[in-house]
């Protein structure tokens, strides 16, 4: 008889920092170009790894973490119980002790939600990456939502200062009976500095897709300003904006045609340029919007994620403060 071999903790927190954990390995095209062996700490070195990789189950009646792995610069502090109409969601901050993203960075983050879970997961602050002069960064997100989950993933803004080399892959599993709310905004750069698309290569890759591979939901972003940046302004991509906005609800709670008649209402008052529509397989909606405004971006996003939500669940979303 073959021995059995058990996976500890130990050996868990070593594949971890095994490096086929935390590199991407299939890149752009755009980014792959770029990969070099940078003059300053390399990838793998230490700070330049960030691991995050949370595991929540319904315990008592309301949603708990039971597995926590982190390491340096990716962070959390403990999980918050502040809606009152849901006391049993749990809401957690992700933070990045570093200030931002710097060039050779390897960021990872697992977020697996079991049945009946309830989670709201969003960032302490935006999201910045730095310039880079060799190499790239690059951060995988990887969320599975289990039957009779309900996960809400909303980050801040991402920012790419001038010369950022940044690749983000998003990889989402909804189990049938789940409930999924994914957002992204993208700004054209440190925009208070006049940057406007000074990076060097933004490109991100999101895929949501069934537990048997089924996809519901692929979206791909190549920016590379180079020398002629209607590249990335021109109609198809910010469309001359500062902004750019999107959000995915995956859910079998209501029609999708009525996910998407409620996305699109709760954004008309805004008079931003945007667009909605329905996922495959009734399996949702989504929509993206654009504009000048990080202010009327951030608050035509919110008035999405809270009407829909009210639409889903029959309770309003809580006040998420943030200093």
């Amino acid at each position: 008889m073959a021995p059995v071999l058990l996976r500890t903790a130990e050996t868990a927190a070593a594949d971890r920092l095994d490096p086929a954990h935390w590199t991407a390995g299939r890149l752009p095209p755009e980014v792959a170009g770029l990969a070099a062996r940078p003059d300053t700490l390399a990838p793998g070195s230490p700070a330049k790894v960030g691991i995050l990789d949370l595991g929540f189950a319904v315990r008592g009646g309301r949603t708990e973490l039971v597995e926590r792995y982190q390491k340096t610069p990716l962070q959390i502090m403990r999980p918050l119980w502040i809606d009152p109409a849901r006391p049993d969601a749990a809401h957690v901050y992700l933070m990045a002790t570093g200030g931002g993203v710097t060039q050779a960075d390897r960021y990872r983050i697992d977020v697996r939600c079991g049945p009946g879970t309830r989670v709201h997961l969003t960032t302490q602050a935006a999201t910045k990456v730095f310039r880079m002069d060799q190499d790239y960064a690059s951060q995988l997100v990887h969320l599975t939502a289990a039957p009779g989950a309900y996960l809400e993933y909303l980050p801040d803004p991402l920012i790419p200062f001038r010369g950022a080399r940044f690749y983000q892959r998003t990889a989402v599993t909804a189990a049938p009976g789940s409930t999924v709310v994914l957002g992204e905004t993208l700004t054209a750069g440190r925009l208070a500095r006049g940057e406007r698309h000074d990076y060097r290569v933004l490109a991100t890759d999101l895929e949501i897709a069934r537990p048997d591979g089924t996809l519901l939901a692929v979206d791909t972003l190549r920016l590379v300003p180079g020398g002629d940046r209607r590249t990335v302004t021109g109609p198809a991509v910010f469309a001359g904006h500062d902004h750019l906005a999107t959000l995915f609800v995956v859910s079998d709670l209501r029609p999708a045609a009525e996910i998407a008649d409620t996305l699109h209402r709760a954004l008309a008052p805004y008079g931003l340029r945007s667009g909605v529509s329905t996922l495959p397989e009734d399996s949702g909606a989504w929509l993206r919007l654009l504009d000048d405004s990080p202010v009327r971006t951030a608050a035509a996003l919110a008035a999405a994620w809270r009407a829909v939500r009210l639409l889903l669940t029959g309770t309003p979303a809580p006040d998420l403060r943030k200093t």
